[in-house]
Protein backbone atom coordinates (compact mmCIF):
# COMPACT_ATOMS: atom_id res chain seq x y z
CA UNK A 1 0.00 0.00 0.00
CA UNK A 2 1.23 3.81 -0.16
CA UNK A 3 2.00 5.67 2.49
CA UNK A 4 0.13 9.33 2.56
CA UNK A 5 0.81 10.46 5.96
CA UNK A 6 3.41 9.93 8.55
CA UNK A 7 1.06 7.77 10.66
CA UNK A 8 0.69 5.10 7.99
CA UNK A 9 2.92 2.40 7.79
CA UNK A 10 4.00 0.16 4.30
CA UNK A 11 2.38 -3.01 5.40
CA UNK A 12 -0.77 -3.91 3.09
CA UNK A 13 -4.18 -3.50 4.44
CA UNK A 14 -6.44 -6.28 4.29
CA UNK A 15 -9.13 -5.15 6.25
CA UNK A 16 -12.32 -6.01 3.54
CA UNK A 17 -13.29 -2.74 1.49
CA UNK A 18 -16.47 -1.20 3.20
CA UNK A 19 -15.02 -2.20 6.86
CA UNK A 20 -15.94 -0.03 9.80
CA UNK A 21 -12.45 -0.08 10.70
CA UNK A 22 -10.68 2.60 7.95
CA UNK A 23 -13.27 4.97 9.88
CA UNK A 24 -11.75 4.14 13.13
CA UNK A 25 -8.51 4.19 11.69
CA UNK A 26 -8.77 7.93 10.13
CA UNK A 27 -10.50 9.10 13.14
CA UNK A 28 -7.26 7.86 15.77
CA UNK A 29 -5.06 9.41 13.14
CA UNK A 30 -7.27 13.03 12.79
CA UNK A 31 -6.83 12.48 17.04
CA UNK A 32 -3.01 12.14 16.96
CA UNK A 33 -2.88 14.81 14.71
CA UNK A 34 -4.92 17.11 16.96
CA UNK A 35 -3.01 15.95 20.20
CA UNK A 36 0.40 16.94 18.43
CA UNK A 37 -1.17 20.41 17.79
CA UNK A 38 -1.39 20.59 21.56
CA UNK A 39 2.33 19.56 22.32
CA UNK A 40 2.16 16.50 22.67
CA UNK A 41 4.79 14.15 20.52
CA UNK A 42 3.69 10.84 18.78
CA UNK A 43 6.70 9.30 20.78
CA UNK A 44 4.38 9.85 23.99
CA UNK A 45 1.66 7.96 22.59
CA UNK A 46 2.00 3.60 23.04
CA UNK A 47 -0.67 1.55 21.15
CA UNK A 48 -1.62 -2.30 22.29
CA UNK A 49 -4.02 -4.65 20.85
CA UNK A 50 -5.66 -7.58 21.02
CA UNK A 51 -6.41 -10.20 18.12
CA UNK A 52 -8.99 -9.88 15.43
CA UNK A 53 -9.76 -7.92 12.54
CA UNK A 54 -9.71 -4.74 15.24
CA UNK A 55 -6.40 -5.41 16.16
CA UNK A 56 -4.59 -5.41 12.56
CA UNK A 57 -4.84 -1.32 13.20
CA UNK A 58 -1.33 -1.72 14.76
CA UNK A 59 -0.12 -2.52 11.93
CA UNK A 60 -1.27 0.31 10.10
CA UNK A 61 -0.20 2.52 12.83
CA UNK A 62 3.44 4.27 12.84
CA UNK A 63 3.22 4.37 16.70
CA UNK A 64 5.59 2.42 19.11
CA UNK A 65 3.28 -0.34 20.87
CA UNK A 66 3.86 -3.98 21.66
CA UNK A 67 0.99 -6.24 20.36
CA UNK A 68 -1.21 -8.60 22.84
CA UNK A 69 -2.67 -11.63 22.91
CA UNK A 70 -6.72 -12.34 22.38
CA UNK A 71 -8.35 -10.42 25.32
CA UNK A 72 -5.23 -8.90 26.96
CA UNK A 73 -4.54 -6.07 25.57
CA UNK A 74 -5.63 -4.14 28.49
CA UNK A 75 -3.51 -6.02 30.99
CA UNK A 76 -0.95 -5.13 28.68
CA UNK A 77 -1.89 -1.55 28.75
CA UNK A 78 -1.87 -1.41 31.96
CA UNK A 79 1.47 -2.58 32.30
CA UNK A 80 2.73 0.05 29.66
CA UNK A 81 1.09 3.00 31.26
CA UNK A 82 2.73 1.82 35.07
CA UNK A 83 5.92 1.19 33.83
CA UNK A 84 6.34 4.82 31.95
CA UNK A 85 3.56 7.12 33.34
CA UNK A 86 4.47 9.78 30.99
CA UNK A 87 2.58 7.63 28.22
CA UNK A 88 -0.36 7.92 26.85
CA UNK A 89 -1.52 4.21 26.49
CA UNK A 90 -4.52 3.54 23.53
CA UNK A 91 -5.82 -0.22 24.15
CA UNK A 92 -7.46 -1.06 20.80
CA UNK A 93 -9.81 -3.96 21.57
CA UNK A 94 -12.50 -6.25 19.49
CA UNK A 95 -15.94 -6.71 21.14
CA UNK A 96 -15.24 -10.84 21.65
CA UNK A 97 -12.02 -9.86 22.52
CA UNK A 98 -12.54 -7.36 25.90
CA UNK A 99 -16.16 -8.65 26.26
CA UNK A 100 -15.47 -12.42 26.02
CA UNK A 101 -11.54 -13.28 27.00
CA UNK A 102 -10.61 -10.05 28.24
CA UNK A 103 -13.70 -8.64 29.88
CA UNK A 104 -12.08 -9.56 33.60
CA UNK A 105 -9.13 -6.89 32.26
CA UNK A 106 -11.09 -4.40 31.13
CA UNK A 107 -13.47 -4.32 34.35
CA UNK A 108 -10.78 -4.29 37.02
CA UNK A 109 -9.15 -2.12 34.85
CA UNK A 110 -11.70 0.39 34.96
CA UNK A 111 -12.59 -0.54 38.49
CA UNK A 112 -8.90 0.93 39.42
CA UNK A 113 -9.62 3.66 37.13
CA UNK A 114 -5.89 2.88 35.79
CA UNK A 115 -4.98 5.74 33.42
CA UNK A 116 -5.21 4.12 30.48
CA UNK A 117 -8.06 4.82 27.07
CA UNK A 118 -9.24 1.77 25.58
CA UNK A 119 -10.92 1.85 22.47
CA UNK A 120 -13.88 -1.09 20.94
CA UNK A 121 -14.30 -1.99 17.68
CA UNK A 122 -17.82 -3.66 18.42
CA UNK A 123 -18.78 -5.29 14.96
CA UNK A 124 -21.02 -7.55 17.03
CA UNK A 125 -19.06 -10.89 15.65
CA UNK A 126 -15.48 -12.76 15.61
CA UNK A 127 -14.95 -11.23 12.37
CA UNK A 128 -11.44 -12.87 11.54
CA UNK A 129 -13.36 -16.14 12.43
CA UNK A 130 -15.78 -15.75 9.59
CA UNK A 131 -18.47 -14.41 11.71
CA UNK A 132 -19.75 -16.03 14.82
CA UNK A 133 -21.32 -14.58 17.76
CA UNK A 134 -19.83 -12.65 20.46
CA UNK A 135 -20.90 -11.59 24.07
CA UNK A 136 -22.56 -8.35 22.47
CA UNK A 137 -24.19 -9.87 19.38
CA UNK A 138 -28.28 -9.33 19.51
CA UNK A 139 -30.43 -12.38 20.74
CA UNK A 140 -31.32 -14.48 17.82
CA UNK A 141 -28.23 -13.27 15.61
CA UNK A 142 -27.32 -16.40 13.04
CA UNK A 143 -23.27 -17.18 12.42
CA UNK A 144 -21.68 -20.24 11.91
CA UNK A 145 -21.59 -20.96 15.72
CA UNK A 146 -25.11 -20.94 15.92
CA UNK A 147 -27.03 -21.80 12.93
CA UNK A 148 -30.30 -21.18 14.73
CA UNK A 149 -29.34 -18.23 16.35
CA UNK A 150 -27.88 -17.22 19.34
CA UNK A 151 -30.05 -17.90 22.90
CA UNK A 152 -27.70 -14.96 24.85
CA UNK A 153 -29.34 -11.63 25.79
CA UNK A 154 -26.24 -9.46 24.77
CA UNK A 155 -24.06 -7.63 27.39
CA UNK A 156 -23.97 -3.26 27.21
CA UNK A 157 -20.53 -2.18 27.24
CA UNK A 158 -21.63 1.68 28.25
CA UNK A 159 -23.62 -0.11 31.15
CA UNK A 160 -20.79 -2.42 32.31
CA UNK A 161 -18.23 0.47 32.03
CA UNK A 162 -20.70 2.42 34.12
CA UNK A 163 -21.28 -0.15 36.55
CA UNK A 164 -17.79 -0.61 37.62
CA UNK A 165 -16.44 2.72 37.73
CA UNK A 166 -14.87 4.26 34.39
CA UNK A 167 -13.93 7.69 34.55
CA UNK A 168 -14.67 8.70 30.81
CA UNK A 169 -17.98 6.32 29.01
CA UNK A 170 -18.94 7.38 25.62
CA UNK A 171 -20.15 5.49 21.80
CA UNK A 172 -19.53 6.52 18.47
CA UNK A 173 -20.15 5.42 15.02
CA UNK A 174 -17.09 4.65 12.61
CA UNK A 175 -18.89 6.28 9.73
CA UNK A 176 -19.41 9.42 11.51
CA UNK A 177 -15.58 9.71 11.52
CA UNK A 178 -15.34 13.85 12.75
CA UNK A 179 -17.54 13.13 15.75
CA UNK A 180 -15.26 10.05 16.49
CA UNK A 181 -12.11 11.68 16.48
CA UNK A 182 -13.57 14.14 18.53
CA UNK A 183 -14.24 11.72 21.09
CA UNK A 184 -11.50 9.81 21.15
CA UNK A 185 -9.01 12.87 21.55
CA UNK A 186 -11.37 13.82 24.16
CA UNK A 187 -10.63 10.15 25.61
CA UNK A 188 -6.89 10.71 25.52
CA UNK A 189 -6.98 13.76 26.91
CA UNK A 190 -9.01 12.44 29.92
CA UNK A 191 -6.73 11.68 33.75
CA UNK A 192 -8.17 8.49 34.38
CA UNK A 193 -9.77 5.06 32.73
CA UNK A 194 -11.36 6.14 29.03
CA UNK A 195 -13.56 3.69 27.28
CA UNK A 196 -15.31 4.19 24.11
CA UNK A 197 -17.66 1.76 22.31
CA UNK A 198 -16.95 2.65 18.50
CA UNK A 199 -19.80 0.68 16.86
CA UNK A 200 -18.24 -0.79 13.46
CA UNK A 201 -19.58 -2.62 10.40
CA UNK A 202 -18.38 -5.77 9.49
CA UNK A 203 -19.45 -5.50 6.09
CA UNK A 204 -18.64 -9.65 5.44
CA UNK A 205 -20.68 -10.93 8.29
CA UNK A 206 -22.44 -8.46 9.73
CA UNK A 207 -23.30 -5.42 8.04
CA UNK A 208 -25.42 -3.13 10.11
CA UNK A 209 -24.80 0.01 8.04
CA UNK A 210 -28.32 0.53 7.31
CA UNK A 211 -29.37 -0.02 11.14
CA UNK A 212 -26.88 2.18 12.35
CA UNK A 213 -27.68 5.06 9.49
CA UNK A 214 -31.32 5.13 10.52
CA UNK A 215 -31.20 4.19 14.26
CA UNK A 216 -28.45 6.41 15.75
CA UNK A 217 -28.51 9.97 17.52
CA UNK A 218 -26.31 12.13 19.30
CA UNK A 219 -26.76 12.99 22.92
CA UNK A 220 -27.42 16.57 23.30
CA UNK A 221 -24.37 17.05 26.46
CA UNK A 222 -23.07 14.30 28.76
CA UNK A 223 -24.92 13.10 31.75
CA UNK A 224 -24.72 15.40 35.00
CA UNK A 225 -25.03 12.13 37.10
CA UNK A 226 -24.17 8.58 37.13
CA UNK A 227 -27.77 7.69 37.41
CA UNK A 228 -28.33 9.95 34.28
CA UNK A 229 -25.88 8.25 32.18
CA UNK A 230 -26.99 4.88 33.06
CA UNK A 231 -30.62 6.06 31.64
CA UNK A 232 -29.55 7.05 29.23
CA UNK A 233 -27.12 3.50 28.07
CA UNK A 234 -30.25 1.48 28.71
CA UNK A 235 -32.07 3.42 25.81
CA UNK A 236 -33.04 0.29 23.64
CA UNK A 237 -35.58 2.27 20.62
CA UNK A 238 -32.44 3.72 19.61
CA UNK A 239 -28.82 4.05 19.98
CA UNK A 240 -27.30 6.95 21.64
CA UNK A 241 -23.80 8.45 21.04
CA UNK A 242 -21.66 10.54 22.47
CA UNK A 243 -19.66 11.03 25.52
CA UNK A 244 -22.14 9.67 28.69
CA UNK A 245 -19.66 10.41 31.71
CA UNK A 246 -16.58 12.69 32.26
CA UNK A 247 -15.71 12.74 35.92
CA UNK A 248 -12.25 13.59 37.46
CA UNK A 249 -11.25 10.99 40.34
CA UNK A 250 -7.80 9.75 41.43
CA UNK A 251 -5.96 7.18 39.38
CA UNK A 252 -4.68 3.88 40.04
CA UNK A 253 -1.39 4.69 38.72
CA UNK A 254 -0.60 8.05 41.07
CA UNK A 255 -1.69 6.45 44.09
CA UNK A 256 0.02 3.66 43.34
CA UNK A 257 3.40 5.11 42.05
CA UNK A 258 3.51 8.40 43.99
CA UNK A 259 5.16 10.26 41.51
CA UNK A 260 7.65 7.83 40.80
CA UNK A 261 9.02 6.62 37.14
CA UNK A 262 9.63 3.45 37.16
CA UNK A 263 11.28 3.79 33.70
CA UNK A 264 13.42 7.10 33.75
CA UNK A 265 14.09 6.43 37.93
CA UNK A 266 15.14 2.39 37.14
CA UNK A 267 18.51 0.99 38.55
CA UNK A 268 21.73 0.27 36.54
CA UNK A 269 22.79 -3.09 36.23
CA UNK A 270 25.61 -3.03 38.48
CA UNK A 271 23.10 -1.07 41.13
CA UNK A 272 20.39 -3.97 40.72
CA UNK A 273 23.40 -6.92 41.02
CA UNK A 274 24.99 -4.71 44.34
CA UNK A 275 21.73 -4.96 45.99
CA UNK A 276 21.05 -8.51 45.18
CA UNK A 277 24.80 -9.13 46.44
CA UNK A 278 24.01 -7.39 49.59
CA UNK A 279 20.33 -9.10 49.79
CA UNK A 280 21.99 -12.67 49.66
CA UNK A 281 25.10 -11.53 51.98
CA UNK A 282 22.39 -11.14 54.63
CA UNK A 283 21.10 -14.03 54.22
Amino acid sequence: MSVKDSLTTYEENTWCPGCGNFGIFNAFKTAIKSIEALGMPKSKIAITAGIGCHAKIFDYLDISGIYSLHGRAIATAQGMRIGNPELTVVAFVGDGDAMGEGISHLIFAAKRNTNITVFMHNNGVYGLTTGQFTPVSPKGFKGPSNLQGSLEEPLNPVRIMLNVGATFVARAYSAKVKELSDIFLKAMLHKGFSFVEVLQPCVSFNDTYDLYNKNTFFIDKKAESFEEADELAEIKDKIPLGIFYDIDKPTYDDELLKGRNLYTQSLSRDERLGKIQSLLSSL
